[in-house]
């Protein structure tokens, strides 16, 4: 049995808000594993428990860019809050989806390679970035980025926080609120065909364990479950939505009536899925006692 740890109680408690001693409980039921602990906690407290599962902790920038008939979206990370608002990192990551969407480069390397002078630094994109790290104190990184070409392009940026950009044929007017509603919303696809399968994976995986505690008939709890994946792949469909705008219509209605297809969307939200370090000072000044008791 894996010990279960302030830290680790307060980890979960953080990713979904449920109660601190419901989290102990599902962190030694799931014997430590957080995935797992947060699964049992969906199936006894519901969507509530998911509800802070899209808070992220790592700093940084979304912007993008259109040049010709080609856009770009790119993320580029610091440490701090702080230096995400300095004029010359902006600059920077501003410059650099710039040159995604001219330059079309393969990846972050070949990115790096580009030519690039800011602020006395360069000649490449590279060397403005230690240039830049020397300059402002603090580290950063080009995350991701791509490169979208083929098809009228929509985007929106909420704040540099959020970015998305949108493929459509169409109404432009139509497609930007589409960027908009995908902001707010956040789908994981356009449609319920291309749902990733590893997250219908874990949904019927949550509904068949939330259907079992009903004790119902065998034949009640799988249309429970195909019941309840089904409302999960209309609610993170992009097509199935309800558009913010208008909730008596769904996104595919109001694309429909603005004779309006979209093709793709792309979001960036700063930092999603990286795992900022937390210093555990009580933790470490214990170590340091002990340490000291040793010697």
């Amino acid at each position: 049995m894996a010990a279960v740890t302030a830290s680790m109680v307060a980890e979960l408690r953080a990713r979904t808000d449920a109660p601190m001693m419901e989290c102990k409980k599902a962190l030694t039921e799931a014997d430590g594993d957080l995935g797992r602990a947060e699964e049992i906690l969906r199936v006894k407290l519901g969507n509530k428990a998911g509800k802070a599962a899209s808070r992220v902790t790592a700093e940084g920038v979304v912007a993008t860019a259109v040049v010709g008939g080609a856009g770009a979206l790119i993320e580029v990370n610091c440490e701090t809050d702080f230096v995400s608002k300095n004029d010359a990192f902006l600059a920077f990551v501003n410059a650099l989806a710039g040159l995604v969407a001219e330059k079309a480069p393969a990846d972050v390397d070949a990115l790096a390679a580009l030519p690039l002078s800011q602020e006395g630094f360069g000649p490449t994109v590279e060397d403005v970035r230690k240039g830049l790290i020397g300059k402002i104190g603090e580290n950063m990184s080009i995350r991701r980025f791509k490169r979208f070409e083929g098809a009228k392009l929509a985007s929106y940026l909420h704040g540099t926080r959020i970015g998305v950009m949108v493929e459509f044929e169409g109404d432009e007017i139509a497609a930007k609120d589409v960027a908009m509603h995908v902001a707010a919303m956040k789908p994981a696809a356009l449609s319920s065909a291309e749902v990733p399968a590893d997250l219908v994976a874990k949904e019927r995986k949550i509904a068949e364990e939330k259907a079992a505690e009903s004790g119902k008939p065998a034949e009640i709890v799988a249309k429970m479950v195909e019941g309840s994946v089904q409302k999960f792949l209309k609610e993170v469909s992009l097509l199935n939505q309800s558009f913010v705008k208008n909730d008596k219509q769904t996104v595919e209605q109001m694309l429909k009536e603005k004779a309006t297809a979209v093709k793709g969307f792309t979001l960036y939200v700063v930092g999603e899925g990286i795992e900022k370090k937390v210093d555990d000072f009580a933790a470490e000044v214990a170590a340091q006692v002990a340490a000291a008791k040793g010697q």
